[in-house]
């Protein structure tokens, strides 16, 4: 239960974020390169009963985009019409209510402090979640994000439910049922944004191996082997029906959409995108390459100077390239070539393929200014570029940045109550498979870890459990030894 001094911050909060994001839809919206289609597949969802695309005066059912998010735009347009406007509002008050989530996860993490630092830390939570801009700009964009964050930090919380997670604690049959049922919810909960984004079951498999790494006994096999049957279940029941439509429709169980979102007989630039991950890290370069295909030319002046290891290597792209620019085709051929373009730079530099750009990807993907959706060039470097560009979209940009490490530190400081609290462990695994993730497709684009942050600010929020004077007695000794002397010195210049 939350505190009565919490809930005198409640109202005001919701205020709060709700002209927060009211303010970025009325003066920021945004429509990527997605949104026509995700559009296009619920306008002909509602109207006409066919979820696929027109083309050359035919529907044509489609698989390579889930259905969560067309089906949400439809179930806007049949009771408001089919503007954007009305998607935006409905996705304000979502993410609102993630803010709540956020609240309630921070509440479970703290559950065994006292009831002060507990308000403290709620209020924390709260603030942080109403305040952060990173989630309130897709509430002005049509894109899977609103829903695919709400739904995976309901999951979140679900999951972190004393019953649930305790396995020591489940005694009695009641406990059993409980558990059963959160599990199974949870597992519910991620299938329904698997709906939206393919790859949400990363939660539940975290969430599973964090409880077998957890509970690895004899003792408690049984409850862990219910635990994994539930949360399966749990997924696939969303799931079901879209995987026999798609058996019915095109002759083969579809679960998830293609990974490269492709249709069946479309060619894929496999060679390609695993040539640009040999040096792609931000998501700017995907602009200039990857996202060109198959329609745009690509120029080799365009590409970073680290894209390649010699000259002899940059002329076999350009001549590549210029093969690619001719048909504007990826043809077999050229595929192959750029994969063994892809092999030999990898076994010429594996530490570069295998870490540093994944490190590099990881960087860029959290501490990035996210000013894709707004109407910043997002340039920190060279700074006098950035600055000739407008000082006020420079300013901004700082602040975002500097924004992301803030949101980092609070995190590592609540990540301190580590031992206190076990189901940190959780979120913690969670960011870091679906960062993993994130650096191995084909781009690297930042939105994707916004499903992290409701999780990392609740991280955060534990920060406010102690007074800064505190932590010192919650870091390892190498750490607190250093910190203590410099607070007696401290004590002793200002007694002097």
């Amino acid at each position: 239960m939350l505190s009565k001094p919490f809930y005198k911050h409640l109202l005001p909060a919701l205020l709060v974020g709700l002209v927060l994001r009211l303010f970025v839809i009325w003066q920021f919206p945004f429509a990527a390169g997605d949104t026509p289609y995700y559009e296009e597949l619920a306008r002909n969802w509602l109207h006409d009963g066919v979820y696929g695309i027109f083309a050359n005066g035919h529907f044509y059912p489609s698989e390579v985009r889930m259905p969560g998010y067309p089906g949400f735009l439809a179930a806007i347009y049949s009771l408001a019409g089919s503007g954007r406007r009305a998607v935006f509002v409905t996705q304000a008050l979502i993410d609102l209510a993630t803010c709540l989530l956020t609240v309630g996860i921070a509440a479970r993490l703290s559950i065994l402090v006292s009831d002060p630092v507990r308000t403290r830390v709620t209020v924390a939570a709260l603030w942080l979640a109403v305040l952060c801009p990173f989630t309130a700009n897709y509430a002005a964009v049509p894109l899977t994000e609103v829903p695919t964050i709400f739904l995976t930090t309901l999951a979140i919380l679900i999951f972190l439910l004393a019953s649930a997670y305790q396995f020591d604690l489940i005694r009695e049959r009641s406990d059993l049922f409980h558990s059963v049922r959160s599990w199974f919810l949870g597992g519910l909960v991620v299938g329904l944004g698997t709906l939206f984004r393919p790859e949400t079951p990363l939660l539940a498999a975290t969430v599973l191996s964090v409880y077998w790494l957890r509970w690895w006994r004899s003792v408690y096999w049984k409850k862990l082997t219910l635990a994994t049957l539930c949360v399966t279940i749990g997924v696939l029941v969303p799931l079901v029906p879209w995987a026999a439509r798609n058996a019915h429709t095109f002759g083969r169980v579809e679960f998830l959409a293609p990974r490269y979102a492709q249709a069946l007989g479309d060619d894929v630039p496999a060679g390609f995108y695993a040539w640009t991950q040999t040096w792609m890290f931000r998501s700017r370069d995907a602009y200039l390459s990857s996202w060109k295909l198959p329609t745009e030319p690509i120029s080799i002046h365009d590409l970073p100077t680290y894209a390649f290891d010699s000259t002899e290597e940059h002329d076999q792209v350009t001549a590549l390239l210029k093969q690619y620019n001719r048909e504007h085709r990826m043809t077999p051929q050229l595929n192959i070539a750029f994969a063994k373009l892809a092999a030999e730079r990898t076994n010429r530099n594996p530490l570069r393929s295998y870490v540093w750009i994944p490190v590099a990807r990881t960087a860029a993907m959290w501490f990035t200014p996210r000013t894709a959706i707004l109407p910043y060039s997002g340039l920190l470097w060279p700074r006098s570029d950035g600055w000739h560009q407008g000082p006020i979209g420079f300013a901004i940009t700082v602040g975002l940045t500097l924004l992301n490490f803030l949101y980092a530190i609070l995190a590592l400081l609540g990540l301190l109550h580590w031992r206190q609290c076990p189901e940190i462990a959780l979120i913690v695994a969670f960011i870091v498979v679906r960062t993993a993730f994130l650096t191995q497709l084909q781009t690297c684009e930042p939105r994707y870890t916004l499903v992290c942050i409701p999780a990392l600010l609740a991280l955060g929020a534990q920060a406010w459990r102690n007074r800064p004077s505190e932590f010192a007695h919650l870091a390892s000794p190498a750490v607190a030894v250093p910190f203590s002397r410099v607070m007696e010195i401290r004590r002793a210049l200002e007694v002097r």
